[in-house]
């Protein structure tokens, strides 16, 4: 992908919906360009143009969330990956931080194995010559691409895992972190239940969305690793919860 239409893509991602001449502005490009490009994003199923607009679409396709602020999602994973040592098994559920991460340790440890309800990252690293891969077994969901339901619960009875890694969808102080499908947050509490700590992987801009159904409480957090945008009243929040907060910046990955 092209530094522009990663611009263009991150622009769209921040502003939800953005003219045409806008983009144009920012990207120091002509309209003509700029409609070329979104002719080829919209193709690749990555926004949406309205007239005279670009519109983000949603989805929870993770090579879709790999499209925006790539560079952040990165320098995420790479200071997560700190935590895990050669010949550990670590827990990893689905997202794009998280995909990264698996990729990380796929690239840079040895004997690592990942246990992971996540399909597309069991494929995002199966070439990875040292890596060795758990998928837990359940009910598809075909778009995330993860196994949840309750044959998921069965095969997790045997395991226990220091590291637990997994994302968001949003954050409120009352309720901590949450997500948007219901099975899915029901499968990430059971694997949680598997793990000693539980780390998230997350952009800043999560925490200023609320998501639908509540998963894990702050105070029930080992470890946030986010960007430096991360709101100063729920950073210390997290903090007073006994959440280590660890922060990147693109610079760091």
């Amino acid at each position: 992908m092209q530094l522009r239409h990663q611009q263009l893509l991150d622009l769209v991602n921040n502003k939800k919906r953005i003219p045409v001449a806008e983009l144009s502005q920012k990207l120091g490009v002509s309209e003509v360009t700029t409609r070329k490009d979104l002719s080829l994003l919209e193709k690749a199923g990555l926004l949406r143009r309205e007239h005279g607009f670009a519109v983000m679409i949603s989805s929870d396709d993770i090579t879709h969330h790999l499209s925006f602020n790539y560079e952040t999602k990165h320098a995420i994973a790479k200071q997560a990956a700190q935590t895990i040592l050669n010949g550990e098994t670590v827990m990893i559920e689905s997202g794009a931080c998280c995909a990264l991460l698996a990729r990380e340790l796929a690239a840079t440890r040895r004997d690592i194995t990942i246990v992971t309800n996540s399909a597309f990252i069991a494929g995002f690293i199966r070439k990875a010559p040292f890596a060795r891969v758990l998928l837990l077994g359940g009910d598809f969901q075909n778009e995330s691409q993860v196994m949840v339901g309750p044959l998921l619960k069965k095969y997790l009875a045997d395991f226990s895992i220091d590291k637990f890694f997994i994302g968001t969808d949003g954050f409120s102080l009352n309720c901590g972190f949450m997500g948007n499908n219901l099975l899915r947050a029901e499968a990430i509490r059971t694997m949680g239940e598997r793990a000693n700590k539980i780390m998230i992987l997350t952009e800043s801009t999560k925490f200023n969305v609320q998501g639908v159904i509540p998963q894990f409480k702050a105070a029930e957090i080992h470890s946030v690793f986010t960007d430096t945008a991360i709101p100063a009243a729920i950073k210390e929040h997290l903090e007073n919860q006994h959440c280590l907060v660890h922060l990147v910046t693109e610079a760091s990955g």
